[in-house]
């Protein structure tokens, strides 16, 4: 989208305008049951798991079991999102959700719980990695699917941001369902209703009429040069590979979430219900931030509020790593979800004004590399740091190391530090 787009006269703002198209409607109710099934799902296996095995290390090699597929795949799955109609990618990966999903339900019936004695946490693990394979084609066939179901670009940033907040609110809800559930009804209840979402997720992108591919404007690449077109497309612009590094490092040392259950039970006592309430915390800031920003956006001094909103964001995992209070611990990991719902907003405002819609998914897919496994990853530095030198001081030197990267990064990408707004970036960093 050129800016030109962004500049086009406006009706007067209707915040609703995205949801009063259907097929959108459709897209965001099924993001919804999707995200509410992996976010209930991720606290159910982690807690699961800590039970299982009592070791951090086990918690994080959850997040490597999904990224490593995800990561795999990701460049491919571009180039698969920008050759293959989109609704066909999103219905088959969403299809192997649901499988993972009854494999997870069918492990804690009776005629399933065999598997897990037999071979103890290794189906876990198996099913977290085909996630995880389904998980990288499906974020770059998502991604550029949205934009074609708006009738012009004007709605984009209102669907942006209605896709963003929805995906927060589904992050807010899912982890305490989860934790409720698991405490309340038990396991089986609980990967029974994440299937049931997963099956209704599956129904309503199904529903959704497919698009035809947008025209790739006279690109003849080689598969291989497809594949990697993404990635030079972002290195050649250079407020976006400062913002995705900048999230990428933030995420992959600042991330407490993946040691959530041992706060839980070993630090503030407070078991699954508590846990719920823990992993939920983060999105509620984040849904409140992108509400807030939505009415007051971000007109002056982007760059600069985005470097601060990292570095606050550090401070807060910092301060619930000390925290020996719960409602403390609440109130910072409400804090880290404020200031990183800044930076996924930005971000995503960026990548979709800057990216040719045939470039789409190629782009995504990098996206995904950058940040989409940054939290898997991050959980596997958090389990082994966690490992090395106790859960706590693991804690506190990533939200450290956050800070660190903070620094580097306002000293080595002083565009973004200068960036006031994505108009007045796109002349100098568009090739």
């Amino acid at each position: 989208m050129s800016t030109a787009d962004l500049a086009a006269p406006q009706r007067p703002h209707d915040p609703y305008a995205a949801l009063r198209i259907p097929e959108f409607r459709r897209l965001i109710s099924a993001r919804v049951c999707l995200v509410l099934a992996t976010q209930m799902q991720a606290v159910v296996v982690g807690w699961q798991m800590y039970q299982l095995t009592k070791d951090p290390l086990a918690l994080g090699l959850i997040g490597l079991a999904e990224a490593i597929p995800s990561i795999t795949v990701s460049l491919y799955a571009g180039h698969v999102a920008d050759s293959v109609r989109r609704k066909n990618i999103i219905v088959s990966a969403v299809t192997v959700f649901m499988l993972c999903s009854l494999a997870l339900y069918l492990f804690t019936r009776p005629a399933g719980a065999w598997v897990l004695e037999e071979y103890k946490t290794v189906p876990l693990y198996a099913v977290i990695f085909v996630s995880g394979l389904a998980r990288g084609f499906l974020g770059p066939a998502l991604f550029s699917f949205m934009p074609q179901l708006l009738p012009n670009r004007q709605l984009l940033p209102n669907a942006i941001t209605w896709n963003s907040s929805t995906w927060q609110f589904s992050a807010v809800m899912g982890p305490a369902i989860g934790g409720l559930l698991y405490a309340h009804l038990g396991i089986s209840a609980a990967y029974g209703i994440d299937l049931l979402l997963t099956i209704l997720a599956l129904l309503l992108f199904s529903s959704i009429a497919g698009r035809p591919l947008p025209p790739r404007e006279g690109e003849q690449l080689s598969l291989k040069e497809s594949i990697l077109s993404g990635v030079r497309f972002i290195f050649q612009n250079q407020i976006v590979l400062a913002a995705l590094s900048l999230d990428l490092f933030a995420v992959l040392f600042g991330g407490a979430v993946a040691l959530l259950p041992i706060f839980a039970d070993d630090i503030l006592k407070i078991g699954a219900d508590g846990l719920g309430y823990l992993r939920a915390a983060p999105a509620v800031g984040s849904v409140l931030m992108a509400v807030t920003l939505t009415y007051f956006p971000l007109h002056r001094h982007m760059g600069r509020k985005l470097l601060w909103a990292v570095a606050g964001f550090g401070l807060a995992t910092v301060g619930f790593a000390l925290s020996t209070n719960f409602w403390l611990s609440l109130f910072l990991l409400f804090l880290t979800g404020v200031f990183d719902s800044v930076s996924v907003i930005v971000r995503s405002t960026l990548i979709h004004t800057f990216t040719p819609e045939y470039m789409k998914g190629r782009v995504a897919a990098v996206n995904n590399i950058f940040i989409g496994s940054s939290n898997e990853i991050g959980a596997f530095e958090s389990g082994a740091v966690a490992r090395l030198m106790g859960v706590v001081p693991s804690v506190v030197f990533g939200g450290m190391m956050t800070l660190v990267v903070v620094g580097f990064t306002a000293l080595l990408a002083p565009r973004l530090r200068r960036l006031q707004n994505v108009k007045e970036a796109a002349p100098a960093t568009t090739t």
